[in-house]
């Protein structure tokens, strides 16, 4: 069944970093060419490896990044084998790379003159601060972009330095928006015939993991300050990992409107365990924050609760906890090592670990990101030996003439000339809540989608009651989170509860060419609103159905935040 990329060509030089981004192109179905150094790209060096291999084929790292991949090894430095480079180049649809500034331009592969060689070529350049700028030359490894990003300076304890997240991510979200910004040129090259470049700056591919406090100080707000058990808000710390009996949990222990109720169903769940007493079940969970600022309820108090809710869970299996947040909607979630993800039974009902297609040592790797109902995502071979694609890409070379390349000008569709944005004319209706979906929509609408958001005014998403709020209000209108994850969008509140709003919702979805919502299956299936409701109402959409544990499953309708997928996920 044909993929979304099928006959596209990708060439890789990633070396090291953002080689995830040609990966996910690849996974889409593109013919994805990596190009190695003499000796291999230096991922293939990195950890963990097959027992006690440490050769250039050993390596879980490369082998989980490269699937699918073909391989040929050039030496960017000898006229020849520029040549091939150059080849493969012109006959190329991306170029994903991630060298230093100025490098490639001082071998002839410039930007200009890639554009020159190959008009549409859409060149993703993945470098630590993006190809301008004052820093532009500096070099930066994961390390260096969370602290410049600003993640490292929220991460760790109040009373200790700083530290990074411990397995490396700043060059996994810059890969992502690779992704996503050769996603968006190559709409844009289907109008224009134009490839262009797209420039991916580590530093800033992670200040989304600041969830905003990076804006703090912009809006008068007090700094966040780094704190490893939870977020101190002037007296009142907040604890969010509590033990188990065999590990750890996560807990969504918080206040207000929209978690209050989850925090309740917690406090009647340790009471029924035997842990705490009937006074302090039912105090008044969903304004207990404001009591505590207030005075009216003591920290005292606050204290004595944390510490049921760790007595409960620190005599309780993790497995047990999971299986108690289901029951009751809690948000809690075990803190899994990688042997329990590993062996998870909603990974095994999801088949996501998966061995590619003669994969030599039969091993397992981490599946497809997304579940595409038309067009799934399937492995046809494993990783590459090194340069084991030489012949063969040599002679498809040797066998296809490049294009003729056409003038620097729009050659496929005409160009709007009063909103040139790429996604310009794409109509998005949007059911997504907290801070996950919400950014993935915003990200539509910077590139010119017009983006309808369906909010409740009787439900208040998340984000508006989270800080930082523009100075100091507490006022749901004001919170920079929320403001942050919805700019450029348009807003509808709508009781979808309400028979009547369901009229108002299926003349959107006419409207609509996109769908994107990150409820758990339950709710959309209860507001009538499902996928196999709205293909009916428009059998042309696109549905983005986005929630912890994916939409099947024995965890399916486990519902909650990022920080409780982070837990339960390793």
């Amino acid at each position: 069944m044909a993929r979304p990329l099928d006959g596209y060509r990708v060439v890789d030089l990633t070396r090291r970093e953002a080689g995830l981004c040609a990966q996910v192109l690849g996974d889409l179905g593109a013919d994805v060419v990596l190009v190695e150094p003499p000796g291999g790209a230096e991922v293939r060096s990195r950890a963990p490896f097959i027992g006690d291999r440490t050769d250039s084929e050993a390596s879980l790292t490369f082998r989980a990044w490269a699937r699918g991949k073909r391989s040929i090894v050039l030496d960017i430095h000898d006229p020849s084998d520029r040549e091939t480079l150059r080849a493969l180049i012109e006959r190329a649809d991306f170029l994903v790379e991630s060298e230093p500034v100025g490098h490639l331009e001082s071998l002839g592969f410039g930007h200009e003159a890639l554009r020159a060689l190959n008009p549409r070529l859409i060149h993703v350049s993945v470098t630590p601060f993006g190809s301008t700028g004052p820093r532009a030359r500096w070099l930066g490894g994961d390390l260096i972009a969370m602290a410049a990003g600003g993640p490292m300076a929220i991460t760790g304890d109040t009373d200790r330095a700083p530290v990074r997240t411990s397995s490396p991510q700043a060059y996994q979200h810059a890969a992502i928006e690779g992704a996503f910004g050769a996603m968006v040129a190559l709409h844009e090259r289907n109008r224009s015939g134009l490839g262009q470049q797209v420039d991916i700056s580590a530093q800033q591919a992670v200040t989304i993991c600041t969830q905003s406090c990076i804006v703090a100080a912009g809006v008068n707000f007090p700094p966040v300050m780094r704190s490893a058990t939870g977020p101190r808000l002037g007296t009142v710390q907040i604890r969010l990992t509590y033990p188990a009996k065999d590990g750890f949990a996560s807990i969504t222990h918080i206040f207000g409107a929209t978690v209050g109720p989850a925090t309740r169903r917690l406090m009647e769940y340790v009471h029924d365990r035997g842990f705490c007493d009937a006074a302090m079940r039912d105090k008044d969970w969903v304004q207990y924050g404001q009591l505590l600022f207030t005075g009216e309820e003591p920290i005292a108090e606050f204290e004595r609760a944390k510490a049921a809710v760790a007595a409960c869970t620190g005599a309780t299996l993790k497995a047990d906890l999971l299986e108690a947040a289901m029951q009751r909607r809690l948000l809690l979630a075990p803190v899994s090592t990688m042997k329990d993800v590993f062996e998870s039974p909603q990974l095994a009902a999801r088949a996501y670990f998966q061995v590619p297609d003669g994969e030599p040592d039969g091993l397992a790797f981490p599946g497809p990101f997304a579940r595409f109902s038309a067009t799934p995502i399937h492995y046809t071979r494993p990783a590459p030996a090194l340069d084991a694609h030489r012949a063969e890409v040599e002679a498809e070379l040797n066998a296809h003439a490049p294009p003729p390349v056409r003038g620097l000008v729009p050659t496929a569709f005409d160009v709007n000339a009063a909103d040139p944005r790429p996604l310009a004319g794409l109509k998005v209706l949007d059911f997504m809540w907290a801070i996950a979906g919400p950014a993935t929509t915003r990200a539509l609408a910077d590139f010119g989608a017009t983006v309808v958001r369906i909010e409740s005014s009787s439900r208040l998403d998340v984000c508006r009651t989270v800080a930082p709020f523009m100075n100091q209000s507490n006022d749901p209108e004001e919170s920079a989170l929320f403001h942050g994850t919805n700019v450029g969008k348009l807003m509808l509140s709508l009781d979808l509860t309400n028979p009547a709003s369901k009229e108002i919702v299926f003349e959107l979805v006419r409207w609509a060419d996109v769908v994107c919502e990150s409820y758990s299956p339950r709710a959309m299936k209860a507001f009538g609103l499902d996928w196999d409701v709205l293909r009916q109402v428009n059998p042309k959409l696109i549905m983005l159905s986005t929630c912890l544990m994916g939409r099947t499953g024995p965890l399916a309708m486990y519902a909650g935040f990022g920080s409780l997928a982070a837990a339960i996920r390793g």
